[in-house]
């Protein structure tokens, strides 16, 4: 009952939130640089009369609403992110970024706009039995910000019972909620190997030790670890996105030196481990059968996101009585992208969704220069995110 009563309180300020949405599309931030975006945060918050705690992982965020009772001793928290991305926006519409080469390309202006209409709702009925903690996070585009906030004690000063956060996806039609009860996204890993050879003149390339070659050889084995040593039941990536060796303007050269860096994503920690312990053998075979020598780097950046099953279940339940089953995926396919909000969830059990926003049709893809977050969608990941602090924290057990 509360959650339909939530979506509908929710659209009758529908249009401030859009106005709001808009304006934060108009003028993205980068990860740590959000000052203009949690300060309009915290205004938003402020207004309604909701404690606020800033600078918690820099420009982070964090309100706190009372219920209408709290000896339950319960706390719920809600996530949203707000950074933008390093990137020109091709869209011609009247709010698009007003920044060169900023966008928000992801869509975090419209989960900041949801979780500020949660926070509107929830301030005003107060219907649960203890404490919403709504939490702003910078820095989700791979600078660390959940991190960040957690270094800072979020969890310590608010310990959450259990945390959700949302993503809107393409790939789902508006008003569609989709989640799956494990697995969401996978683990991201960097890696950089440099291949030392001994450069000299490209007509003599017997006086050489070829780094470049290596390199090629190199490209062609690392795809073999997946094809060949994991276990075709399990999804891996590995990706190869920059080769650096050389100069353009001297054909003639051969460098002594070769780069590789590319990503590693995974779901289980044991197939992680196979294929940084694989890369690493690859590497030094490869380049000692040259006469060259290999050095890896390989730095896990952000596990993977996994749901609790009960948690999963109850957004899953929620979004059923919301929009009917019809309209609910409870067993969405995991993506090989990754997350930061798995940070907060090796602390913490919760989950993780997505808000249909539909475009992927037509190409409205994440991070694509034309990307633009689906206005119509924001009372519901708001009545979402309300229905869970009250199903979560309920009145009357």
């Amino acid at each position: 009952m509360y959650a339909r009563t939530a979506l509908e309180s929710i659209r009758l300020f529908h249009d401030e939130l859009t106005a709001l949405r808009r304006d934060l599309h108009a003028h993205p931030e980068l990860g740590f640089e959000e000052v203009r975006t949690s300060g309009i945060v915290a205004g938003a918050l402020e207004a309604l009369g909701i404690e606020v705690h800033r600078g918690i992982g820099k420009t982070g965020v964090v309100g706190v609403i009372r219920g209408k009772h709290c000896d339950s001793g319960r706390m719920i928290g809600l996530r949203a992110d707000m950074d933008a991305l390093p990137m020109g926006e091709d869209n011609t519409f009247s709010h698009k970024s007003s920044k060169s080469g900023l966008m928000h390309a992801c869509g975090h202006d419209g989960h900041t706009t949801v979780l500020i209409g949660a926070a509107r709702y929830l301030s005003q009925s107060r219907n649960f039995n203890g404490t919403a903690v709504l939490i702003f996070q910078p820095a989700e585009e791979g600078t660390g910000g959940a991190q960040a906030m957690l270094d800072d004690g979020l969890f310590e000063m608010f310990p959450c019972d259990a945390i959700y956060a949302l993503h809107n996806w393409p790939g789902l039609k508006p008003g569609m909620i989709g989640v799956n009860p494990g697995p969401m996204m996978a683990a991201a890993d960097r890696f950089e190997i440099v291949i030392e050879g001994r450069g000299g003149h490209g007509a003599h390339p017997y006086q050489t030790i070829d780094p470049v070659t290596v390199a090629g050889h190199l490209i062609t084995a690392l795809q073999s670890i997946v094809s060949r040593n994991v276990n075709p039941l399990d999804s891996a990536v590995v990706s190869i996105g920059a080769l650096q060796a050389g100069n353009p303007d001297a054909m003639s050269v051969i460098p002594s030196t070769a780069r590789l860096v590319g990503t590693v994503r995974t779901f289980r920690k044991t197939v992680q481990e196979l294929i940084e312990s694989r890369m690493n053998q690859m590497a030094a075979s490869i380049a000692g059968a040259f006469g060259a020598k290999a050095t890896v780097k390989y730095e896990r950046l952000f596990p993977a996101t996994i749901n609790t099953p009960q948690h999963a279940n109850l957004v899953a339940d929620i979004a059923t009585d919301l929009i009917g089953k019809e309209n609910v995926v409870r067993d969405l396919t995991p993506s090989m992208g990754s997350e930061d909000f798995s940070v907060m969830l090796q602390h913490k059990p919760g989950a993780y969704f997505r808000l249909g926003q539909g475009g992927a049709e037509e190409g409205c893809v994440l991070h694509n220069p034309r990307f633009d977050f689906n206005d119509a969608v924001i009372p519901l990941g708001s009545a979402m995110f309300c229905a869970l602090a009250e199903r979560g924290m309920p009145l009357n057990e």
